[in-house]
């Protein structure tokens, strides 16, 4: 199984993080879920894609989780939801 998980190439690192996220804050793991907020930014994904990932778990998983998701990422994003990278 060589190369599974993040070193398969099939999935570029962008998109498995955005997947990992999701399903991270659907699973309600909110500590993980910060450190993958920051992973993701890292990876190149958009504050504008989180908060759309956000809007899918409250959907899917219900509101209560999605603002668990939303209090995780204001810790990261900042109030303003512009912050990038790790910090």
């Amino acid at each position: 199984m060589l190369g599974f998980g993040w070193g398969d190439e099939v999935i570029d690192a962008n998109t498995r993080s955005m997947m990992n996220f999701a399903m991270i804050g659907a699973l309600g793991k909110m500590h993980e879920w910060e450190i993958q907020c920051r992973g993701a930014l890292n990876n190149g994904v958009r504050p504008e894609e989180i908060r759309a990932i956000i809007h899918v778990i409250a959907i899917y998983c219900g509101i209560p989780q999605g603002l668990e998701c939303f209090r995780a990422a204001w810790k990261v994003l900042g109030p303003d939801g512009s912050k990038t990278g790790a910090g």
